[in-house]
């Protein structure tokens, strides 16, 4: 009698200290969201449907969890040794009835996760223009060693380790790498985005509100990686335009020469602008043919 509560038990212990580890997780990871940098707390269109797919998801998956949690304890109180009436079926084998239950309920979870991740895939696709009455503010961005340089192609300016853009419109992103392989990151304006060397590739953002957004470097590359982060300004449309009329007025120009330098590792460098941006200069970034050994009087590009 002694051997068969034992193996009664012992597995249900198991259980139920994993389901105890289970809770203790989850509290904490609940309690490290509140201390990140805003991936729960969105500040645009684009991140606000993440957390709606994320919240979804987890929610359906509870469909599965809480029942079972449930199940478990009440199958633990109800087939005790002290409980008479509990009906024992020491040769039970199948039941198509249970089979059926069983069964149902992930299919129906796999099916429905399926059918968010298949619209959210489109809906959420990084290279798809976000609806806007307003046109989309064009910025190139460029990932190196290790720090962030951000250019406006119709604006003719340029700023390292900080974006400023206007709220309420659209953001058109290009980005690349002039070195390693990185992760362009603003965890509250949404989706992050690879940047490789000699590939650009095309992310739509918005900052619904204005604030300073946390952006970050989501890819180990370096000695410097920890402190490859930047801030985000979002501002009003007449605040970004005094910004730009200030960014054009002081500062230096961003040629081959001036570029030469920024492909020199450097850590922790802070945020500075340009006032004035070679023509086609990104094109020549991601051709890799802005070569440090070029001049200012480079000639033009294949």
């Amino acid at each position: 009698m002694a051997d068969a509560r034992a193996a009664f038990y012992f597995p249900l212990m198991r259980i139920t200290g994993q389901f105890a580890r289970m809770l203790l997780v989850s509290g904490a990871l609940a309690a490290l969201a509140g201390c990140g940098h805003g991936q729960l707390q969105p500040a645009g269109p684009v991140s606000e449907a993440e957390r709606t797919l994320l919240l979804d998801s987890t929610v359906i998956m509870l469909a599965i969890i809480v029942p079972v949690s449930i199940a478990t304890l009440v199958v633990a109180w109800w087939y005790r040794s002290s409980n008479p009436r509990a009906r024992r079926r020491p040769d039970f084998v199948y039941s198509g009835r249970v089979e059926l239950v069983i069964w149902s309920i992930p299919v129906l979870v796999i099916i429905f996760l399926a059918g968010i991740a298949w619209i959210s895939a489109h809906d959420l696709d990084p290279a798809r223009p976000l609806p806007s009455k307003t046109a989309a503010v064009n910025v190139q961005v460029v990932s190196l060693d290790w720090k962030w340089l951000f250019i406006y192609p119709n604006l003719g300016i340029a700023s390292v380790n900080r974006l400023v853009v206007p709220t309420g419109v659209p953001l058109h992103l290009e980005l690349t790498s002039a070195t390693v392989w990185n992760v362009f990151w603003v965890p509250q304006l949404g989706s992050m985005l690879y940047t490789m060397n000699g590939m650009r590739t095309t992310l739509y953002l918005e900052a619904s509100r204005p604030g300073v957004y946390y952006g970050e470097s989501a890819m180990i590359s370096g000695d410097g990686f920890s402190g490859m982060h930047f801030d985000t300004d979002a501002v009003s449309p007449e605040q970004f335009a005094s910004w730009v009329d200030s960014t054009r007025s002081a500062g230096p120009v961003l040629d081959a020469r001036s570029y030469a330098g920024l492909l020199e590792p450097s850590e922790s460098v802070k945020p500075y602008t340009y006032r004035s941006v070679q023509q086609d200069f990104f094109r020549r970034v991601v051709l890799q043919n802005a070569s440090p050994n070029l001049g200012a009087d480079a000639a033009p590009m294949r």
